[in-house]
């Protein structure tokens, strides 16, 4: 029996005065609460352990303040120190330290030793720029923001391991859809977890938007039936779960095929997107989760969670440079809004800032 999660209501508008006292202790309240940091700040934050990350890899002060004479990267950038073969010997090993990748490195390392001789750069502190330039010029491609608007019902499958973070992406994402006036279904197409079925309900209450499960059964048949849902109730945008999987467990991706063959039966040109959650702090291992899931399923855009703590956030130049797919969306922590867009300048602002 396929269950109907109703949309929430919004709670009714309060007739207090606001003149009146107990209108001012809540203003006085909202004064008083903290500020949250914008975006940019949460993201150099969660950053930090990257930079670290990178100090420690050439035995920099790990106590030293961010921002100072390049913040993470001081050791290596420092004012008055040489440009030679030790200092790119030295920036290598920071990089691959934070899983950067060998081929990304490689191409890093050229391009510096490419604008040192062409701009005659000298001191150390020089490079730390054109690093950041390079880095950018890297990740630029990754940056194709996700258009849902090309089709309606537009449907968006997600995939990935256990523990990546999907549900909790497709809260994100639910909120992000219906904040731009969009209506949103959800379909619970994991059947394996029941955690994940009544986590996903509960971000469908708190979005205010359907979903659709199943006590138990076939994954592809309740994102069939969820599609067919859309289709009737004209939903613009449809997110559909599904259960974690390793790469190496080929009855389970041969499944995931299955489930994307059968959207495509449901509606023709469906799945329009197939997103990959990835969990930032497997560094390297998330290469391989994006050939593995690619191979399979074709996938179109990625989504980076968890990249708050992780030592490991040059990843994301290691999939540019091994395997590129476009980085849809970045996740920094559990709030709503520590999920945005993939802005590669800024991500790299924050790097290095």
């Amino acid at each position: 029996m396929f269950g109907f999660l109703k949309p929430g209501k919004e709670a009714p508008a309060s007739s207090d005065d606001p003149s009146k006292d107990g209108g001012k202790a809540a203003a006085d309240a909202a004064d008083a609460a903290p500020v949250r940091p914008g975006w940019a700040e949460r993201l150099k934050a969660s950053l930090r352990a990257t930079r670290e990350q990178l100090n420690r890899s050439v035995g920099g002060t790990l106590g030293a303040p961010i921002g100072e004479v390049g913040g993470q990267i001081a050791g290596l950038f420092g004012l008055g120190r040489k440009i030679d073969e030790a200092l790119f010997e030295e920036l290598e090993t920071a990089l691959l330290a934070a899983d950067v990748g060998v081929g990304a490195t490689q191409v890093l390392i050229d391009n510096l030793r490419q604008r040192a001789r062409r701009e005659a750069l000298t001191d150390a502190s020089q490079l730390q720029t054109a690093l950041a330039d390079a880095l950018a010029g890297l990740l630029a491609p990754l940056a194709k923001p996700l258009d849902v608007g090309t089709h309606k019902p537009f449907v968006i499958m997600l995939a990935g391991v256990n523990g990546a973070g999907k549900t909790t992406t497709i809260g994100k994402l639910a909120a992000r859809f219906r904040a731009e006036g969009r209506s949103v279904l959800l379909a619970a197409g994991d059947t394996f977890r029941a955690a994940a079925r009544e986590q996903l309900e509960a971000w469908g209450e708190r979005n205010g938007v359907t979903v659709i499960s199943q006590q138990s059964g076939d994954p592809a048949a309740v994102i069939f039936d969820a599609i067919r849902a859309a289709q009737a109730r004209g939903i613009d945008v449809v997110l559909a779960d599904t259960a974690g999987r390793l790469t190496t467990q080929m009855h389970l991706m041969d499944e995931i095929r299955k489930v994307k063959r059968v959207i495509g039966k449901a509606l023709d040109g469906a799945p329009h997107e197939v997103l990959l959650v990835l969990d930032g702090n497997t560094g390297q291992n998330a290469l391989a989760q994006v050939k593995a899931f690619d191979a399979a399923l074709g996938v179109t855009g990625l989504v980076v969670t968890k990249l708050d703590g992780s030592a490991k956030g040059g990843v994301l130049a290691a999939i540019a440079r091994e395997h590129p797919v476009p980085i849809r969306f970045i996740g920094i922590g559990e709030a709503i809004d520590d999920l945005q867009p993939f802005e590669p300048r800024e991500f790299v602002s924050a790097l290095f800032d």
